[in-house]
Parts: C-alpha cells; structure tokens; sequence
C-alpha cells in the first residue's frame, strides 16, 4: 500500500472512530501527515457561507474554515481510499452534514483555519471504512486491565478478567501508535480525544487494536483507546426518577455515590432463576459449560459491532464475541467454569428506570463512567436482581466484571483466544 493511501485510510479511521468530533492532526499525530502540513483537521461541516466553512466539534468552540481560492477541493467516492481518484468539486458543492478532511494552517487559539485542501469524505465511504474498521477490531483487538506501565519501553500491561488462572497481554506501542483518552463522562469514542502512553494510568481500562503474536501473549498497538469506568457492587438508598438519578451506596467503600441515568444506560433486570443459576455456578454446584437457568447457549448470534444492536433498545452494542459459545473472547467479560456473564447480558432486553422498581436496599451492580468534581457518574450499565449472585461467593463481583466497550458502544469486538 503506497503512503498516500495508507494516510488516508488512517485520516478516515479517525473520522469513524470520532464521528463529529474535530481534531487537530498535527504534532500529536504527525507520523500520519506530510513534512510539509501544518496541520489537519477531521470533522463534519455545520453551515457553508460564501468561502467559509464552520465546523462544530462535539465539545468546545465552533471552528471557522477559510478556503484559500486556490485551495484544492475534492470529492472522495464510496469506496475510494486513494486521492487520485478523487473528483474535483467547487466550495458550492459542500453541504452541512458533509464529513471533510482540511489540510490547512490555525490560528494561535485554535479558532479559526485557512484550507489549502478540502477533502469530502461521503456518507457511503465512511460505512464502507466503517464496516473494515469494525471487522478489524473483531479480529485483531483485546481489551483488559491495566496493570502496569513501561514508558522507557513503550509498554502496557493488561490483565483479560477471568476467575481462573490470570492472564496479561503485553501492549507494545510505536511512533505510529494512536492513543485516545476516554471523557470522564462518556463512554463514547467519539467523545474521546488524542492522548499519550504516559496519560494511561494502572486501573485503567484499555482495549487496543493490532498485530499478537503467535500465542497472544503480546500485541504492537495501532491504536489504542483508555479511560477510567469504576464498577461496584451497591444497595439502593433512593431513587429519583423524574431527575433520572439514583443515591447508592457502595458494599466496599460505604461511600454514597450519586448516579445519573441517561438514555445511553443499559439497565438490566437478571430473572431470579437466571441469578440463582449463576450463583450456583460460582459455589461449584453446576458442570462446566452448562448455562445457568434461562441462558441459551445455542444463541451465540454474530460477531456483533459498535453501534449495531442485537437486544438493547438504544441501539447500543449488545456484545457479542466472534469466537461464539459461552466462553467469551479477550477483553469480555469474566467466566465461571466457561461461562460468560457479559454474554448472558447481551442476550436480555434493556429496561427503563421505572421498570426496574428500585426499592431502598435493592443490590444493584454498576459499571460507571468516571465522572468529575462537580458533575456524579453516568450508568453505563445497571444490573439489579443481583442478590443471590453477590450472596454465592466473594469472587462474585469479579465474575459479573463489565466493560464499557460490548455493552456501550466504542471500538467492537475481540479476538478469540
């Protein structure tokens, strides 16, 4: 693959993985632009007027484009990767709504930006990238928790949630590397922005895309997305459904934690004899490989992708594994005896703050965004009926352990094991 198109399939990776968001690719990113730009910018265009382009990120500050009346405008077709191929267009011809690549020259504040080029990215060439993008991450991507990091070497170290014997991944990262930093309140990758190796902090959640090696025990990192999700395990002190709020409080801190429930939170009511089978499981009372009550394990469905659902109401990813059965991929969720939690959700309908019918002392189990000083954690996911499960074993909440990317939404899939 020649330079110019593996540059711009990189620059079209980005505008998948960010959506709205625009991004500078300038020195964060300067691997994947030419010696001579100055900078360059991913993003979908909100109004056209004469020479001038606005472009509204998904957080901050619109961003005001002027296209220099010799700058190069050019329209890329479905399927197309490569700018010779490319059809010149006028500036008449961008709309609103357009996602576009402009290589250009910002201003000092990061306001504003004169166009030596416009690339339109069509509709059907972002599905096209879209789609390679997801089936990649479904063959060559991992998730874990960070247990360490080597800057010097250029290192992570994650462990894969099991309750069996432990095992870790070795991320290696190079120059060509892209590292992206979850928001404190969102578990989108859109809402992500560029960030470094030495951002990435122990405890972290991480899930990274490349090449392992024979036996899977090291990966080098093409791109790799990190951020704080806290899961507990809680009780029910109040609920405020109108505000869509719910004041927990946390079984290992006896902290009380303020949580928001928004239109993008997966709730989950587990039938009791589902939770009485899964705690079965976990006391060692069941064969390995039987599912627990109301599981099917016939129901492995297809490898699932980010954004496309299979159970939950708001189209968010369901999570299922490429791999199929109940044992999960890499980076899903913990197993019992073969048995995969995360998997089981993936199978059960999201239901609404109201159904539910949180009661004072109910158990729930949350997995959360970070949150910051002044604003509480946004549900990610929400389980109640988890009494007998939290009842089985002190492993119980490593077994039902989630993570933010199969239930919420983000860079999908997982390799098999």
């Amino acid at each position: 693959m020649n330079r110019k198109k593996t540059v711009w399939t990189a620059l079209l990776a980005a505008a998948v993985a960010l959506g709205s968001t625009c991004v500078i690719l300038a020195a964060a990113q300067a691997t994947y632009a030419d010696p001579t730009d100055i900078a360059k910018r991913i993003c979908t265009i909100k109004s056209v007027s004469g020479s001038t382009l606005t472009l509204a990120p998904s957080s901050g500050p619109e961003v005001a484009v002027t296209v220099q009346s010799s700058a190069r405008i050019l329209r890329l077709g479905a399927g197309e990767k490569d700018l010779k191929n490319a059809t010149p267009i006028q500036i008449g011809d961008l709309q609103a709504g357009d996602t576009i690549r402009v290589r250009g020259t910002t201003s000092d504040d990061g306001k504003s930006f004169t166009a030596m080029e416009v690339v339109v990215i069509t509709h059907a060439a972002v599905a096209a990238v879209t789609d390679q993008i997801r089936q990649d991450w479904q063959k060559r991507g991992a998730g874990g928790r960070v247990e360490s990091i080597d800057a010097a070497a250029g290192t992570v170290t994650i462990s894969l949630p099991s309750l069996t014997a432990k095992k870790t991944i070795i991320v290696h990262t190079t120059k060509t590397t892209v590292v992206y930093r979850y928001a404190p309140d969102s578990a989108k990758p859109e809402d992500a922005r560029l960030s470094s190796l030495p951002q990435i902090q122990p405890g972290d959640q991480l899930r990274a895309r490349g090449d392992r090696n024979a036996d899977g025990s090291e990966m080098t990192a093409e791109e790799i997305y990190t951020g704080v999700f806290p899961q507990f395990a809680a009780t029910v002190k109040s609920v405020d459904a109108s505000a869509g709020t719910i004041s927990l409080q946390d079984l290992a801190t006896k902290k009380i934690v303020e949580l928001k429930i928004t239109s993008d939170s997966q709730l989950h009511k587990i039938p009791a004899e589902m939770a009485q089978g899964f705690a079965a499981r976990l006391k060692g009372g069941m064969p390995a490989g039987t599912p627990p009550a109301g599981g099917n394990p016939a129901a492995t469905g297809s490898p699932s992708s980010a954004g496309s659902a299979t159970t939950s109401s708001n189209n968010s990813q369901a999570g299922a594994r490429p791999n199929g059965g109940w044992g999960g991929g890499a980076g899903g969720g913990a197993r019992a005896g073969g048995f995969d939690f995360q998997r089981m959700l993936s199978r059960m309908p999201s239901s609404t703050l109201a159904d539910l019918n949180l009661q004072k002392g109910d158990a729930v189990y949350v997995l959360a965004t970070e949150g910051t000083a002044t604003t509480p954690k946004t549900a990610i996911t929400l389980l109640s009926g988890v009494e007998p499960i939290l009842q089985a074993s002190p492993s119980a909440s490593q077994a039902m352990m989630l993570t933010p990317w199969s239930l919420g939404g983000a860079p999908a899939g997982d390799a098999s094991q």
